[in-house]
C-alpha cells in the first residue's frame, strides 16, 4: 500500500498556473456562453502600440531564433541578431527549449509552423513525438515584479501601469493571423526520449505563410550519454497548487463527475510529468475568502447533527485524491485549511 505524507496548511503560500483567470461558473454550462475548450481567442489591446518610427524600415517578415530568457513584447521591435541556427544540449530524458521570434512589417495571414525529421550521422533519428511547439500568447498585466514586493497586499491601481506581456504557451492553436507591425514568438521543445543514440541531431523549424516557407530555422539536439530518470523518480518536490474548480467552469462540466475527471486527466498529467508530488486539497469553503477567480469549495462535506455531534463525508475527497494518485501524483496531500479565514467556515446542520 502506498504511504503518503498529509499536512493540513493554514496560509496562502504560493500560486498555480492552474488557475484560471475569468469567470467563476462552478460547475454545468451557463446560459450564454460559448461550449469550450475554444479553438482560438481574441487577445486584449496593447496598451503600448506599435511605433511607427521604428517599425518604419521593417517592410517585411523576419524569423529568426531568439532566446528563452526575454518575454518579447507584442508591438516592440526585437532587440536580437538574426540567428538561424540553435544548438541545444541535454542528458536522455530531459527536456530542452528554444524561442523563434517572427516579427513583420506586412500582415501574415497564416502563420504556421512545423518540424523536419531530426537524425543523427548514422542514422539514428529522434521521434516526431519528442518535438512540441507553441504560439506564445499575450496577456495583461500591471507589473512584472519589478519593485520586488510581489503582488499580495494592498495596491493602488494608479501606481502600477497596465501592460500586454508573453505567458502563456498556446499547444491548440496551429495557425494564426499576424497583423503588420506586430512580433509572435514561438515555443519549441524536445524530450529527448530515454531511448535516443548519444550523438548531434540535425533538423529544422520550418515557418510558413500557408504554404510558402518564410524560413527554415536549423536546430541541433546535442544528446548526451547521460540519462535522467522519469519524473516519478526525480527528487525534486515540485508544488504547484492545482484548481479542479476551475477546470469544472472553464470545460462546463459537473463538479467530480467522470467528464470533470476525463478533463482533467491530461492536465494533472502534464503536471506529474514536470515532477509534481504533491495533492492540493481543500477542506474548508473558500479556505482563503475566495481570492482566486474560481474560489476554492470544500472537499470535504461537514454536518451537524440535531445532538450536536459532527459528521464528515469525504467521498469527494477520495474520489480527487485517487484521481491524481492515478496520473502519478502520489507523495503527498497538503489540506488547507484548518483554521479558515477570519475563523468562520460552513457547514449542514
Amino acid at each position: 500500500m502506498k504511504r503518503l505524507t498529509i499536512y493540513c496548511l493554514t496560509c496562502l503560500i504560493g500560486v498555480s498556473p492552474l488557475f484560471a483567470q475569468q469567470g467563476v461558473t462552478q460547475c454545468g454550462t451557463s446560459t450564454g456562453q460559448p461550449k469550450f475548450p475554444i479553438e482560438t481567442y481574441e487577445e486584449l489591446p496593447d496598451p503600448t502600440p506599435p511605433s511607427d518610427k521604428e517599425w518604419a524600415a521593417v517592410t517585411t517578415t523576419q524569423v529568426s531564433w531568439g532566446t528563452t530568457d526575454v518575454r518579447y513584447a507584442k508591438h516592440k521591435l526585437p532587440q536580437l541578431k538574426k540567428q538561424q541556427i540553435a544548438v541545444l544540449k541535454g542528458w536522455r530524458g530531459e527536456r530542452v527549449n528554444a524561442q523563434a521570434v517572427v516579427w513583420t512589417g506586412a500582415e501574415v495571414k497564416d502563420l504556421n509552423f512545423s518540424f523536419t525529421d531530426f537524425k543523427d550521422k548514422k542514422g539514428n533519428s529522434l521521434s516526431n513525438e519528442a518535438f512540441k511547439g507553441g504560439f506564445i500568447r499575450y496577456v495583461m498585466t500591471d507589473e512584472l515584479n519589478k519593485d520586488g514586493r510581489g503582488a499580495c497586499g494592498y495596491r493602488k491601481a494608479v501606481d502600477f501601469d497596465s501592460l500586454l506581456v508573453a505567458d502563456p504557451i498556446d499547444t491548440n492553436l496551429k495557425s494564426l493571423a499576424l497583423p503588420s507591425r506586430t512580433v509572435q514568438p514561438i515555443w519549441v521543445q524536445c524530450w529527448i526520449p530515454q531511448s535516443a543514440a548519444p550523438g548531434t541531431y540535425k533538423g529544422a523549424l520550418l515557418v510558413k505563410d500557408g504554404s510558402r516557407l518564410l524560413q527554415q530555422l536549423n536546430l541541433e539536439i546535442v544528446v548526451s550519454s547521460r540519462e535522467l530518470p522519469v519524473p516519478s523518480e526525480w527528487a525534486y518536490h515540485l508544488d504547484l497548487w492545482q484548481s479542479p474548480f476551475a477546470v469544472a467552469r472553464y470545460y462546463q462540466v459537473p463538479l467530480w463527475s467522470q467528464e470533470h475527471l476525463d478533463a482533467m486527466r491530461p492536465l494533472m498529467k502534464m503536471l506529474a510529468d514536470a515532477g509534481q508530488k504533491i495533492i492540493t486539497a481543500t477542506l474548508t469553503h473558500k479556505p482563503w475568502n475566495g481570492q482566486t477567480e474560481d474560489y476554492f469549495d470544500t472537499m470535504v462535506t461537514w454536518m451537524k447533527r440535531a445532538d450536536g455531534t459532527w459528521a464528515f463525508d469525504y467521498t469527494v475527497f477520495d474520489r480527487w485524491v485517487e484521481f491524481m494518485m492515478s496520473v502519478g501524483i502520489d507523495k503527498q496531500i497538503n489540506c488547507y485549511s484548518m483554521v479558515p479565514w477570519e475563523l468562520s467556515f460552513q457547514y449542514f446542520d
